[in-house]
């Protein structure tokens, strides 16, 4: 599924950028309302998330002129908490609204519950990259067509949050906060758990092709150079 998230604060663009992306979209971004509308021309997503205070043309506008010929589900994001601009905004079409600061789980359920509401597709538990192919529920993971790899829960979480942002470096910090949650760990468990990891999905554990360290930041997924 793609997501369009149009937003100009671009730190707070990244977070829910990689909010959903974990959750399994595919995410287009744009900065203001008139990029926002290309965007959404051009890459027809299934679900829009719209700040309302943007430069060139504010969220209100974007929403009504996208009403005119879509039914998109889109959810509206402000830092406005009026009962006037929260009634407008829906009134104008918008399927939800969220006031920031909002947390990563809060805007998880409000986009869940405006997809079953709309009838959308599935947000996807199974994931087929090169020659990866994972099933999130069995913890399952296949390379390149051979035998099945089960993973332990520690190590299907890490995978699912490096195959749901591949190509993308995911920080450590946020990849403790996946797996383990309010529980919390350190670094050094981290490692373990890439290791063990590495060790059941790479041809080589000792010179990875799949999972990388980025020192400093974290940990990303890539296919190898030859895929």
């Amino acid at each position: 599924m793609k997501a369009l998230v149009v937003e100009d604060d671009s730190t707070l663009a990244d977070v829910i950028a990689f909010t959903l992306r974990r959750e399994g979209f595919h995410i287009i971004q744009a900065s203001d309302g008139e990029m926002a509308l290309q965007r959404w021309i051009e890459e027809d997503p299934d679900l829009i998330l719209l700040d309302i205070n943007l430069p060139k043309l504010d969220g209100f506008s974007v929403c009504e002129k996208i009403r005119e010929q879509s039914n998109t589900p889109i959810i509206m994001l402000t830092v406005r908490g009026e009962e006037e601009d929260i009634l407008h905004g829906l009134e104008i079409g918008a399927d939800d609204y969220v006031t920031k600061p909002f947390s990563p789980r809060q805007l998880v359920a409000r986009v869940r519950t405006v997809l079953r509401r709309v009838n959308r597709i599935p947000i996807p538990t199974t994931f087929n990259i090169g020659d990866l192919k994972f099933d999130q529920d069995r913890r399952e993971v296949q390379v390149g067509g051979q035998r099945l790899v089960q993973l332990t829960l520690l190590e299907s979480k890490l995978f699912e949050i490096l195959i749901r942002n591949s190509g993308h470096v995911v920080p450590t910090n946020l990849v403790i906060e996946f797996i383990w949650g309010a529980e919390g760990a350190d670094r050094d468990m981290v490692r373990q758990v890439v290791h063990r990891l590495r060790s059941k999905i790479e041809p080589d554990p000792s010179n990875p092709s799949y999972i990388e360290t980025v020192p400093g930041i974290g940990y990303g997924l890539t296919l190898p150079s030859s895929q």
